[in-house]
């Protein structure tokens, strides 16, 4: 196991954060600015779009790519104030990946986009900034592996919390032995998130090319409820709130076990607890989920949501718990994090700070463009890193969709003696949106 890339490793690359910025700005000359299009401007976009201004005038952004020009208005005001020339706009984002111009995508769409996306990006040279999950189901991140180690590109999984000041923190306390040994983690994504009253399919708002937004995705009439922010409850475009929101917990969950292979068994019950009858319609996942991941070597890591309730879990609506056979630390990516030792749960350091800077967006893209500029490949969340973690989302969906208790094979990639569940690590794509073969 990589243990030093997880823990160790990662304090080396943290405490560089600092200096990142100033290499970019010492390094950067006219002929080496790095030069971006930004693919998909919903919601996170605008947090990509901000931090860059960091960076500039050391990176340009040259493209807007959306399939609603509304999208791009927004992101095209936030560019104006660092950056004088506007952006070129299109709706299709292959007009982006093959202008020999560009240098890195940032993929920020529904996730039913990412993968191929991903890889017609990678094929064309670019370095790729993919926000999570990178894959929509399990088989798009092996593919995605592929291809950057084909094209020797450099991939960024937006599991920002990599490179966060409090993962920084946290991991230096875990190096050092603080709880002993971690042999169970857990993770939570507990929130309420409501419902939204069941319409009627409409036409889409002027503008939008709604059939290049479906994409990959079956065809079916236009819902304002599977549109803009609201796509993440369907499967056709998402992964329900353990692939929004908790595959960061997940993600941590997985750091602070220090695991860097996949489980072996997956077990995962939920239901619709509040959400029920009419408006089951308004999501198709649950409202509450648990699932166990057990590795081989015995270690277990636990992943639970909620999404009916105004309060979080040990005060924290999204969070860990890393339990050691000394001591326990409750963490959030919000910022935070407390520790408890011994038999009595002795309160040991703690972090209590909760600020929007520990959470890691401007790092992680230093971080990026850094790695980008050097061609070292030293991301904080690379292709196979990213993939370990949207991983736990897909392998739990589908111990939940199908027999709820599962045996997986890593090495094969399949479960065991579960023809139809190993079948669901894969999809049925649109005709003409197939997954390329690159």
């Amino acid at each position: 196991m990589d243990h030093d890339f997880t823990r160790r490793g990662f304090l080396a690359g943290a405490s560089a954060t600092a200096m990142t910025g100033t290499l970019l700005a010492n390094r950067a000359v006219p002929s080496e600015t790095i030069r971006i299009g930004l693919i998909g401007c919903g919601g996170i976009m605008n947090a990509h779009s901000r931090n860059l201004s960091h960076f500039a005038p050391h990176v340009h952004v040259g493209w807007l790519c959306d399939v609603d020009p509304r999208q791009m208005d927004r992101i095209a005001g936030v560019v104006s104030r660092y950056q004088k020339s506007a952006p070129r706009r299109t709706g299709r984002f292959e007009d982006v990946v093959e202008d020999d111009n560009i240098d890195v995508v940032i993929i920020g769409t529904p996730h039913h986009w990412h993968a191929r996306i991903a890889l017609l990006a990678l094929a064309a040279g670019k370095d790729i900034y993919v926000e999570k999950p990178m894959s929509h189901v399990f088989n798009e991140g092996p593919a995605i592996i592929a291809a950057a180690k084909k094209y020797k590109r450099v991939v960024q999984h937006g599991s920002q919390m990599r490179s966060s000041p409090v993962t920084e923190a946290a991991g230096k306390l875990l190096a050092e032995g603080l709880l002993g040994e971690v042999r169970i983690t857990k993770a939570w994504n507990v929130q309420r998130r409501g419902t939204r009253k069941v319409v009627a399919d409409a036409g889409p708002p002027a503008g939008v090319d709604y059939d290049r937004w479906l994409g990959p995705a079956p065809v079916r009439g236009f819902n304002v409820n599977r549109f803009h922010s609201n796509w993440r409850v369907y499967r056709d475009y998402g992964n329900g709130d353990i692939g929004d929101d908790g595959i960061h917990d997940l993600d941590m969950a997985r750091w602070g076990l220090g695991v860097t292979t996949q489980p072996i068994r997956v077990t995962a019950h939920g239901s619709h607890s509040v959400y029920r009858g009419d408006n089951r319609g308004d999501r198709e996942y649950p409202d509450n989920m648990m699932v166990n991941y057990e590795y081989a070597d015995g270690r277990v890591l636990i992943y639970e949501d909620r999404l009916f309730t105004p309060y979080g879990l040990h005060g924290y609506d999204s969070g860990n718990a890393f339990y050691g056979t000394d001591g326990y630390m409750i963490f959030s990516r919000r910022g935070a994090f407390s520790t408890f030792l011994g038999p009595k749960g002795k309160p040991g350091p703690t972090e209590p700070k909760e600020t929007r800077t520990q959470r890691g967006y401007a790092p992680h893209m230093a971080n990026f463009l850094e790695s980008v500029r050097s061609r070292n490949f030293k991301t904080r969340a690379s292709a196979e890193i990213g993939h370990l973690s949207c991983s736990l989302v897909h392998l739990g969906e589908v111990a939940y969709r199908s027999r709820g208790r599962l045996d997986f094979d890593p090495k094969t990639q399949t479960f065991k003696d579960a023809p139809e569940a190993t079948a669901m690590l894969t999809k049925n794509y649109r005709q003409g949106y197939e997954l390329p073969a690159v």
